[in-house]
C-alpha cells in the first residue's frame, strides 16, 4: 500500500486505473480491500482512491477522539497531496456517513456522491448509547466478539461471512471504539442533501440486515435526481455479492455516453 502523512496522522491508501478520480470509502469495521471485486470492472473509466479510514487496515488510529468531520478533512488533504482538486466520493456504511460529512464541509470538492449501504439519518438515542458502550467492550475484551457478530449481519453468504470474519479480526480494538463514538455523534444530513445539485447515486441491498432499504427510498424521495439501485438477494455489501450490478450503477451515475 502507499503511505502519506496528513498533519502527522498516518493514513494508507491504494490507487488504480484511470480517468475520473473516484475515492471509495469502506465501512465498519473493514477496510479498502472489500473494494476488490469492483477493480476490474471500473479500473479503466476511474482513477480509483482507496484508502484505508483512519484506525482501520494499515492506517493506525490517533489517541485522540475524532469526529466524521475529522476523517473527512483526512480524505481533503490526501486529496491535496495527490494534487486532485475535486472527486467522485463513494461510501460504504460508515464511509458513507464520511462521504455525507465531506459533503458538508467540502462540497466544491465533488463530482458527485454515492452511498452503498448507508443512510443520512443520525442515531437515535438508544443506538448512540449502544455504540458506546460497544466501544468500551471493545476496548476492554477485543474485536473477536465483533468479528463473530458483525460477519453474519454483513451477507448471508457463507464464503463472505468468513472471509469478512477473517478481515474484522485483523483490525485494532483502538479504530473500532473510535469509530464507534465518532458515528454516534454524526449529525443527520438529510437536509442538507436535500438541496444537493450533484450527481447523487445509491445502492442497497433488498435483504440488508443491518440498513434497511426503506432508509434509501425514502432518501430518494428527498432528493431531486437521485439515483437507486436496489440489489435483490444482496445484503450490506453489495459491491462483493454483487460487484457488477453496482459498478454498473456507478459508472451510470457519474460517467457520460
Amino acid at each position: 500500500m502507499l503511505r502519506i502523512s496528513l498533519n502527522g496522522i498516518p493514513l494508507a491508501y491504494e490507487r488504480f486505473g484511470r480517468g475520473m478520480p473516484l475515492m471509495l470509502l469502506h465501512g465498519y469495521p473493514l477496510d479498502h480491500s472489500i473494494w476488490g471485486p469492483l477493480l476490474p470492472l471500473l479500473k479503466d473509466d476511474f482513477d480509483l482512491i482507496l484508502p484505508d479510514l483512519r484506525g482501520f487496515g494499515e492506517s493506525p488510529s490517533p489517541k485522540m477522539d475524532y469526529a466524521m468531520s475529522d476523517l473527512a478533512e483526512d480524505l481533503a488533504n490526501l486529496l491535496d497531496q495527490l494534487g486532485i482538486q475535486k472527486a467522485a466520493m463513494v461510501g460504504h456504511s460508515m464511509g458513507g456517513y464520511v462521504t455525507l460529512a465531506f459533503t458538508s464541509a467540502f462540497p466544491n470538492r465533488l463530482l458527485g456522491l454515492g452511498l452503498v449501504s448507508s443512510q443520512a439519518m443520525a442515531d437515535s438515542p438508544e443506538k448512540k448509547i449502544g455504540r458506546y458502550q460497544e466501544a468500551e467492550s471493545v476496548l476492554a475484551h477485543g474485536v473477536k466478539e465483533v468479528a463473530e457478530g458483525m460477519s453474519v449481519k454483513l451477507t448471508t453468504r457463507p464464503d463472505l461471512q468468513s472471509r469478512l470474519k477473517g478481515l474484522i479480526l485483523k483490525q485494532r480494538p483502538e479504530g473500532l471504539a473510535g469509530a464507534l463514538r465518532a458515528m454516534a455523534e454524526r449529525p443527520d444530513s438529510t437536509q442538507m442533501l436535500s438541496g444537493l445539485d450533484l450527481p447523487f447515486v445509491m445502492v442497497h441491498g433488498l435483504v440488508d440486515a443491518l440498513i434497511p432499504i426503506e432508509r434509501a427510498r425514502v432518501l430518494k424521495s428527498v432528493v431531486a435526481g437521485a439515483h437507486l439501485t436496489e440489489i435483490p438477494h444482496a445484503g450490506h455489501m453489495p459491491m462483493m455479492e454483487e460487484p457488477r450490478m453496482t459498478a454498473e450503477a456507478l459508472l451510470g451515475a457519474f460517467i457520460q455516453d
